[in-house]
């Protein structure tokens, strides 16, 4: 019978300019597109160290190289320390790296005058976890701030915000103060104001960390119509799986201030065999009183496309060898359902089990 279960501050740092952080030698290929196009960005070898006031130097980027296609929402996971925040801050130039590139809608930032940066960075829109609007200033005033601040003239805001009220689901909040907002409305503004200067770019900074699971879906899926219907390239830095596997198209793994992985959504769910691909969609925990005494546990990765019953040939399968499906989850990755099983058979039959499951083609391995 087989029994299928439901599915840290840099004030105290001083940056240096030295060149001689840089590894000429070396250079890693962070192309997460799978596109010929030109990349709407691009990083190559970027380096970014900071002096602390003791003369100790901590590398932040290591030699990062990246390109993100046009278009795309792209993902960029790390743990904390990793350098997602110093990367952010370079693809802002709110930093400028120690060496390498940085370039944003083909203009190289780091060969940027202070008054073409200004300029340029307009072309980038900023979300962040926390939309720190202007508790004094209505929602249609915080989303024409930054307009004001780039001399657009009042006429000309009106309809610019009208249409970001519009395009959030907010045109019946323009008068109301921040006071007067949910969380998930706060930050909906937050994203308006963030597109209210026309940007090539949608960088988000953890933009649902603070929400609740419903308000972060949402939140999601207005990003994805944002990307759908204006055209934008949107980056998200996050440490939380469930948000890339439900918005993005790619996804960067950052480790020590390098990309150590990175590529299609799909592509890295694919290989079973990469820690990335494990997080993202990771094996089922085992309930104790689900595994008979001298019983082993195989963990069974399985894909299927429109058309193809992989799950039912499983069963049978395992069926077959005397084991049991004892907790699985599945999770649709671009045109792909990607399962992730836990399979439980007897401890002498655990290695030829193995070995059948391999033979059908299909990835597996016993659990540690």
């Amino acid at each position: 019978m087989v029994r299928v279960l439901p599915p840290g501050t840099m004030e105290e740092y001083v940056s240096t300019s030295d060149q001689s952080a840089a590894d000429p030698g070396r250079s890693e290929d962070g192309d997460a597109s799978g596109s010929q196009s030109e990349p709407m960005i691009s990083l190559r070898d970027v380096h970014k160290v900071y002096r602390l006031r003791s003369g100790k130097e901590v590398r932040a980027l290591d030699g990062l190289s990246l390109d993100v296609a046009p278009g795309s929402i792209h993902g960029i996971v790390g743990t904390s320390g990793a350098g997602k925040s110093t990367l952010v801050r370079c693809l802002t130039s709110l930093e400028r790296p120690t060496s390498g590139h940085v370039s944003v809608d083909g203009q190289d930032m780091t060969a940027l005058s202070a008054g073409q940066l200004r300029e340029a960075r307009r072309r980038i829109g900023m979300v962040f976890q926390h939309a720190n609007l202007l508790d004094q200033r209505t929602t249609a005033q915080n989303i024409a701030y930054p307009l004001a601040l780039a001399g657009v003239p009042g006429g000309q805001r009106r309809p610019i915000v009208e249409r970001m009220l519009d395009l959030v689901g907010l045109s019946d909040r323009g008068a109301s103060y921040p006071s007067q907002l949910s969380g998930g409305q706060k930050q909906r503004v937050g994203i308006a104001r963030a597109l209210a200067d026309d940007p090539a770019v949608l960088l988000c900074d953890e933009p649902t960390s603070a929400l609740d699971p419903e308000t972060t879906r949402s939140i999601l899926d207005l990003i994805k119509n944002v990307r759908d219907t204006l055209g934008l390239t949107v980056i998200i830095i996050t440490h939380e799986m469930s948000v890339v596997r439900h918005i993005c198209d790619s996804v960067s793994l950052l480790e020590a201030g390098r990309i150590v992985q990175s590529g299609r959504l799909e592509d890295i769910v694919l290989d079973v065999d990469s820690r990335l691909s494990r997080e993202i969609v990771p094996f089922p925990k085992v309930p104790e009183a689900a595994v008979a005494h001298g019983e082993s546990v195989i963990d069974v990765s399985i894909t299927a496309h429109p058309g193809q019953p992989a799950a039912v040939a499983l069963m049978s399968m395992v069926a077959e060898l005397g084991g049991d499906i004892a907790a699985g989850v599945f999770e649709t990755i671009g045109q792909a359902q990607i399962g992730r099983l836990a399979v439980t058979v007897p401890g002498s039959d655990t290695e030829q089990a193995v070995i059948t499951l391999r033979q059908a083609g299909i990835a597996a391995e016993v659990r540690s």
